[in-house]
C-alpha cells in the first residue's frame, strides 16, 4: 500500500510521523518552510499525551500552564473567568519553530518516510492508494478543494515574544479589549508569547502596538519586545473533505480564530481519528482507498464544524459586549463561570474537544 502526504507545515509533518509509527511507508512531498519565531501553539493535556506517545516526544520543548485567567476591559482588572485544575497542568505552550525542528528531525530519522523535495505532480497521483493533501497552493487544492465556507474577520493577529523579569509564569491570560482579544501565553520563566487580534481592516504600526501592549500589561516587568509579525484572520470550513482517494487535511479543512488556541488541537484530534481508521483497515487486511476518506469525514466533519462555530460564537459574543459598552454580558459570564460544574465542563471541552 502506497500513501503520500503533500505539504510542509506542522500538520503534514506530524501526520507523517504518526502514520509511520503504524508501520506504513509514507512519501511526503515537502518544501521546507521558514518558521516564524514569534508564533506559538497551545496544546491541551490530553493531546500532549497522545502526541508524545503516537507522534514524537515533545516534553522537553513544552511549557506547562496550570491556570487560565480571562479578563474583560468592561470589568477593569477583575478576572472574568478563572480556570485551574488544583495546580495541575491544563495545557502547554510550544514555540512553532521548535516543534517544526523536532518533527523534521524525527521525520529524517524514520526509515518508513521518504522525503521528496518538490510539490506533487498530478500525474503521480495514480501511483498512490491514498493521498493526504495539506497544501493550500497545489493543483489538488485548486482542482478539488476550492468550495469553502469562509468568514473574514476584517482584522489582523499580531504576534510577538516579550522577555521579562523571571517569575514562575504558569498562568495564561486573555483580555477581551475594546479592539479585540489580547493573549499572554508563557513559554518560559522569563519569556511570554503575545497574540493580539485587533478588529481593524488596515495593519497597525509597531509604535501603536507597543503602546497598546503596555497599557494592558499589568503582569510582567518587560525588558524586551520582539518585532510584531501579523497575519489576516479568517475562519474556513471545507465543504467536502475528500475526492475519491484524495483527502484534504489540517488547516485546509478547518481554520479558526486564534482566541481559544484550538487550531492545532483540532488537527491533533483529526490525526488520532485518521490513524485509528487506517490502523483498523490494515488489521482487517483491507485496502486503503476512498473508504478511509469517507469514514474520516463522517467521524470528524460535524464535530469540527460545531467546534469552530463555537469559537466564532465566543468571538462574536465579546464583540457585542464591547459594542454595547456595558458590563451586563461580562458580569453574566463571570456569574456562570463561578459554577464549578460549568467551569469543569469548559475545561473538559477545551481538553478533549467534547464533554464525553
Amino acid at each position: 500500500m502506497k500513501v503520500c502526504i503533500t505539504g510542509s507545515g506542522l500538520s503534514s509533518l506530524a501526520l507523517a510521523n504518526a502514520l509511520a509509527k503504524t508501520g506504513i511507508s509514507v512519501d511526503i512531498f515537502f518544501l521546507k518552510q521558514k518558521q516564524d519565531k514569534s508564533r506559538t501553539i497551545s496544546i491541551s493535556k490530553s493531546n500532549i499525551d497522545y502526541f508524545c506517545k503516537h507522534v514524537v516526544d515533545i516534553k522537553k520543548i513544552i511549557w506547562k500552564i496550570k491556570n487560565i485567567k480571562i479578563y474583560s476591559e468592561n470589568l477593569d482588572k477583575d478576572s472574568l473567568l478563572n480556570f485551574d485544575n488544583k495546580n495541575e497542568q491544563l495545557f502547554s505552550i510550544v514555540e512553532n519553530y521548535k516543534l517544526y525542528e523536532i518533527l523534521e528531525k524525527k521525520l529524517n530519522q524514520n526509515k518508513n518516510i521518504k522525503k521528496i523535495l518538490k510539490k506533487l505532480d498530478y500525474k503521480l497521483t495514480k501511483k498512490y492508494d491514498l493521498i493526504i493533501n495539506t497544501d493550500f497552493s497545489n493543483v489538488l487544492t485548486k482542482k478539488f478543494f476550492y468550495k469553502k465556507i469562509i468568514k473574514k474577520y476584517n482584522s489582523f493577529a499580531y504576534t510577538s515574544v516579550i522577555t521579562h523579569k523571571k517569575i514562575s509564569n504558569t498562568i495564561a491570560r486573555q483580555i477581551f479589549t475594546k479592539k479585540g482579544p489580547l493573549a499572554f501565553l508563557p513559554i518560559s520563566s522569563y519569556r511570554t508569547s503575545i497574540v493580539y487580534s485587533i478588529n481593524q481592516k488596515t495593519e497597525i504600526n509597531q509604535e501603536i502596538l507597543l503602546s497598546l501592549l503596555n497599557s494592558y500589561n499589568n503582569f510582567y516587568q518587560i525588558k524586551r519586545v520582539e518585532k510584531f509579525k501579523s497575519f489576516s484572520l479568517m475562519s474556513i470550513n471545507l465543504r467536502n473533505y475528500y475526492h475519491k482517494n484524495i483527502l484534504a487535511f489540517g488547516d485546509l479543512i478547518h481554520r479558526v480564530h486564534p482566541l481559544a488556541g484550538q487550531g492545532f488541537n483540532m488537527t491533533i484530534r483529526d490525526i488520532q481519528e485518521l490513524t485509528n481508521i487506517i490502523r483498523s483497515k490494515i488489521e482487517l487486511g483491507l485496502q486503503l482507498d476512498t473508504s478511509v476518506n469517507s469514514e474520516f469525514e463522517k467521524k470528524t466533519k460535524s464535530r469540527n464544524v460545531i467546534f469552530s462555530d463555537g469559537i466564532d460564537l465566543i468571538h462574536e459574543f465579546f464583540n457585542l459586549d464591547n459594542k454595547i459598552n456595558k458590563n451586563v454580558l461580562s458580569k453574566s459570564v463571570k456569574f456562570f463561570g463561578k459554577n464549578s460544574f460549568i467551569n469543569k465542563s469548559l475545561i473538559k471541552i477545551a481538553d478533549n474537544g467534547n464533554l464525553f
